[in-house]
C-alpha cells in the first residue's frame, strides 16, 4: 500500500479495478481545513486522464508494473514488431500502444515494454537518442543572437527545434522525456 502523501510522478498504482499512473500531484495546505493532495492520473490501459482529491493519509495498492527489455525489429505498416532477446519471440505493437515513442524509434533500438498482468500498455525508449538530421534549412553566418534555433526533421520523422550551427547530416542527441534538442554528437 502507499499513502496518498507519498504520491510522485511516474508513480502507478490500482483504484477501482483500474491502474492509474500519476502524471502531475500538488500537495495542498490551504490556510483552513485539512491538507489535500490534489492529482492528474493517466488510465494505462485506455489512456483516459482524469483529475482527483485524496486525503494525504489515504492508502491505494501500488500496482506491479513489468519492464522488459526488447529490441525493435521493424513495421510492416500498422504494426511494430519487438524481439525478446533471451527468447527470440516476436511482439506485435500497434501506433496507439506506442505513442509518442514512435518519434524516436530506430531499428534494432533496445526499448522497455511495460506491462500489467501481461496487457502491454507501453513502450519506454532510452532517455536519450541520437538520430540523424535530414531535412532543415541552412543557418546564415552572422545570425548568432543567443539561444536562436531553427526547425529540423530526424530520420524518423520527428520534428525537433535545433541550433543554427546544425546541418543536415548531423547526429543530434534527444532527450526523449521532454523531446527536445540536447547537443550535437
Amino acid at each position: 500500500m502507499i499513502s496518498a502523501g507519498d504520491f510522485r510522478n511516474g508513480t502507478t498504482f490500482e483504484m477501482d479495478s483500474q491502474v492509474y499512473r500519476i502524471v502531475e500531484f500538488q500537495h495542498v495546505k490551504p490556510g483552513k481545513g485539512a491538507a489535500f493532495v490534489r492529482t492528474k492520473l493517466k488510465n494505462v490501459m485506455t489512456g483516459a486522464v482524469l483529475e482527483k482529491t485524496f486525503n494525504p493519509t489515504e492508502k491505494v495498492q501500488e500496482a506491479q508494473i513489468d519492464r522488459k527489455d526488447m529490441q525493435y525489429l521493424y513495421t510492416d505498416g500498422d504494426m511494430y514488431y519487438f524481439m525478446d532477446n533471451e527468447t527470440y519471440e516476436q511482439l506485435p505493437l500497434s501506433k496507439d500502444e506506442l505513442g509518442d515513442t514512435l518519434n524516436y524509434l530506430i531499428d534494432n533500438m533496445m526499448v522497455k515494454v511495460v506491462s500489467y498482468k501481461g496487457k502491454v500498455f507501453g513502450v519506454e525508449p532510452p532517455i536519450f537518442v541520437e538520430l540523424s538530421i535530414t531535412y532543415t534549412e541552412p543557418g546564415f553566418k552572422g545570425d548568432t543572437s543567443t539561444g536562436a534555433t531553427k526547425p529540423a526533421t530526424v530520420e524518423t520523422g520527428y520534428n525537433v527545434n535545433v541550433p543554427l550551427f546544425v546541418e543536415i547530416g548531423d547526429k543530434i542527441r534527444i532527450d526523449t522525456r521532454t523531446g527536445e534538442y540536447m547537443e550535437r554528437v
